[in-house]
């Protein structure tokens, strides 16, 4: 976690704090790529024609009904099943027939259900075996008729328009893969160039070997897919690949040596997965109030604690027991952090560019007990409970340092894509203090690109046990 005065460890290259402070906003993108284009992302193929099919198949369902009796209520029912229990895009549907054993099943899910509901409401009304068999049969033929109708329509499009594509990877691989798309065009992907280090061999596709270049084909051919062709290559260009997806485009990682199997989603027969890199998390909503939740339970208990290290401090130390100071949040948006005083700056300009490490010579004995159990930064749970900061996130710094930093080391300023924590995945690996500032922008991109609700419980409950172990010791 962060100090308050002495230069950092950047990997043995010193500082020279002679350098005037610089802007906030980092020279480069985030993460250090050049690719100039902004746009909305791609919007999604409209969910309204499938959800049209699925509720008019229930109801032409509804005509195997029996009776008058109840029935709008129970084609209401049957209606509202069939929309609760529909399948979910959970990965690129080629045609009906790859989501046929899900929409059957479903269907008959939602008929069996309304036969009990009847049946529990009036056993006189019972459905009979007749009428559910009648009622599926025609539910799941017109639902299959009228998503076979959707997907077709929407490959003839893809086919017909397919999106323009970059191909990133080694260049003899990347262009495998990319004549092999080209003799597919009803995959829906047009590769226009190739992303690599080196020029290799001739003939194929353009080889775009810097971010420059890389940016005019995103302005003159409209590319809205990329392509990943090695496992490395996410981790190598990280970067650009935040850059791409910032710029609009969807990103994918084929495996260009194993085969599409039945569970997988597939591009010309290529195995392929969706990546995000973080970017615009829908779990957004589940880690705020996993803070709200757990910072609002924690400052009732900890006030007691709170109050102690307050009096001890002022007793000890002098008035001046919360320190405050400016660093920059989410989206590089500045907030006020609160920790407890453990040093004294000569002066604001010290306090602002002065990097420290625990365990300075001048501090008393209770200031350093504070920062070896990390207790100094529990009024941070306040930040967090008022939305400045999360439990776990990228460790917040002074706008002097984002600066430097931003601009020396690639991939910094893409840690500033989610809200900062108290404590987080590079903390937990020993990256606190006077530590690598590239070993520690590495770790929080990967929790970023990586992240999920219980990777989050897990760096909590890891901070905890290294809490108690630091002050047994």
């Amino acid at each position: 976690m962060t100090a308050e005065s002495t230069v950092p460890s950047t990997g043995g290259q010193p500082w020279d704090h002679g350098l005037s402070p610089l802007s906030v906003l980092p020279a480069r993108t985030a993460g250090g790529s050049r690719v100039p284009v902004r746009r909305p992302p791609a919007r999604p193929a409209s969910p309204l024609p499938l959800l049209a099919a699925d509720v008019l198949a229930a109801l032409a369902g509804a005509f195997a009904l029996e009776g008058a009796v109840h029935r709008p209520l129970l084609i209401a029912v049957l209606v509202a099943g069939t929309i609760l229990l529909r399948p979910r895009a959970t990965r690129r549907v080629l045609g009906v027939l790859d989501e046929l054993p899900a929409v059957c099943g479903r269907i008959a899910v939602t008929w069996f259900a309304l036969a009990a509901l009847r049946a529990a409401y009036d056993p006189g009304l019972a459905l009979s075996a007749r009428s559910l068999l009648l009622g599926w049969t025609l539910h799941a033929a017109v639902a299959c008729a009228g998503r076979g109708a959707v997907h077709w329509r929407r490959g003839a499009v893809l086919a017909g328009h397919p999106r323009p594509a970059l191909v990133i990877g080694p260049a003899a691989t990347a262009q495998r893969v990319a004549a092999a798309l080209l003799r597919h065009p009803r995959c829906g992907v047009r590769p226009v160039g190739v992303v690599a280090e080196h020029l290799e061999g001739r003939g194929g596709l353009p080889v775009l070997t810097t971010d420059e270049e890389v940016g005019r084909a995103l302005i003159q051919n409209g590319v809205g897919v990329v392509l990943t062709v090695a496992p490395a290559v996410r981790t190598e260009r990280a970067p650009l690949l935040r850059s791409l997806l910032e710029a609009g485009c969807t990103v994918w990682e084929v495996d260009p040596e194993s085969p599409a199997h039945e569970s997988s989603d597939q591009l010309a027969g290529f195995a392929v997965r969706h990546l995000d890199l973080g970017s615009g998390r829908c779990g957004s909503l589940g880690k705020r109030l996993l803070d709200v939740l757990v910072s609002g339970a924690l400052l009732v208990p900890v006030s007691a604690v709170l109050l102690v290290c307050a009096v001890v401090l002022r007793l000890t130390d002098g008035p001046g027991v919360l320190f405050r100071q400016e660093r920059i949040g989410k989206d590089g948006r500045p907030f006020t952090l609160l920790k407890f005083r453990t040093h004294r700056p000569v002066d604001q300009h010290e306090a602002a560019t002065r990097w420290s490490v625990a365990g300075e010579r001048d501090m008393s004995r209770f200031c350093r007990f504070l920062r070896r159990t990390s207790l100094d930064e529990l009024p941070q749970l306040w930040n967090v409970f008022r939305g400045d900061m999360s439990l776990v996130g990228p460790r917040p710094e002074r706008p002097y340092f984002v600066s430097l930093f931003s601009q020396a080391h690639p991939g910094y300023a893409a840690r500033h894509r989610m809200r900062t924590g108290i404590t987080g995945l590079a903390q937990i690996n020993g990256l606190r203090g006077d530590t690598s500032i590239e070993d520690r922008a590495r770790f929080d991109n990967a929790y970023i690109d990586n992240w999920s609700l219980w990777q989050d419980v897990c760096i909590l409950l890891r901070t905890a046990v290294a809490l108690v172990r630091s002050a047994g010791s």
